[in-house]
């Protein structure tokens, strides 16, 4: 009698009717900071020749990966606040799994890229246009969309060859592999230790480096102090805000069985809602240059 569940209902964030509207205007309210400000950062990237370095080079690009990477949950999110019933089809669930996961780890691994970049500017000055060259800046971007793919494969495909036939109520706004499996009609020991190791292994992996990276800069700005180094510090402190937004909660949530843990949809929503809105926010207004440069876009416009 295998009947394979066709749909998901997502509870959301809360089942109380009073909420539905503000929350509506919550995620209306950071859907369209995320999508405005990330598209402000992109045109004034390309449209400024003084931001050619490669550092703004892939300030574009997070840019780009933030709003596709909100715009997986975002809408979804939006519809089903003024929907009675919130069902998504088993089909629809599996494709926003994979997105989810695609444009997170892009970001982690361009996130990664950016620190390195940093690390080369101030430890390595001489030899920084050598080093991150545009070619390089290129083959690194689509490395890290590369490597965004195949960890969302793997976990797509390893979710996708489970039987689901029982419960179909999801505890979470969206559909990710945590919510999703635990559902599964079968026992998951085993897949949710492999889910764990490769989306808790990359948080932690990419973390890792970045904390080594941060900490070189700190060491080399420490020796040999500028006026220079300073206005790199301040650039670093903007990303390590963006990384511990970012990676924390990622950590938390992937490095852990997630059979043993109830729902973390709260917690989810740091790196799904916070970390996006706030990332145009700190490399806008903590950059004087993309202030001065956004200042003359907007005089032309």
């Amino acid at each position: 009698n295998f009947s394979r569940v066709t749909e998901f209902i997502l509870l959301g964030l809360s089942d109380t009717r009073e909420l539905q509207v503000p929350l509506f205007t919550f995620f209306l309210l950071a859907y369209v900071m995320v999508l405005l400000g990330n598209l402000l950062i992109i045109a004034t990237v390309r449209t400024d020749p003084k931001l050619s370095s490669p550092m703004y080079f892939l300030l574009g690009n997070l840019s780009f990966i933030d709003i596709c990477y909100t715009s997986v949950t975002s809408p979804r999110v939006l519809v089903d606040l003024l929907s009675q019933r919130k069902a998504i089809s088993f089909e629809d669930c599996i494709a926003q799994l994979f997105f989810l996961h695609f444009a997170g780890a892009s970001e982690m691994f361009l996130l990664t890229v950016m620190a390195y970049d940093r690390y080369t500017a101030i430890c390595k000055p001489l030899h920084y246009r050598a080093i991150m060259s545009r070619h390089v800046c290129w083959v690194l971007v689509s490395a890290c969309w590369a490597g965004g793919f195949l960890h969302s494969i793997v976990q797509t495909l390893l979710t996708i060859q489970l039987p689901f036939c029982g419960p179909n109520t999801i505890d979470s706004y969206f559909c990710d592999v945590p919510s999703v499996i635990r559902l599964a009609c079968t026992d998951i020991y085993i897949i949710e230790w492999l889910m764990a190791s490769n989306s808790g292994l990359i948080s932690l992996a990419c973390f890792l480096v970045l904390v080594i990276s941060y900490t070189f800069i700190l060491v080399t700005i420490r020796v040999r102090f500028t006026e220079g180094h300073w206005k790199a510090l301040s650039t670093c402190g903007s990303h390590v805000m963006v990384v511990t937004l970012f990676f924390v909660p990622c950590m938390f949530i992937y490095l852990q069985p997630f059979s043993t843990f109830p729902s973390n949809k709260h917690i989810c929503m740091i790196y799904t809602v916070f970390s996006p809105v706030m990332n145009p926010l700190i490399y806008t207004l903590r950059n004087n240059e993309v202030k001065a440069s956004m200042w003359k876009l907007w005089k032309r416009r």
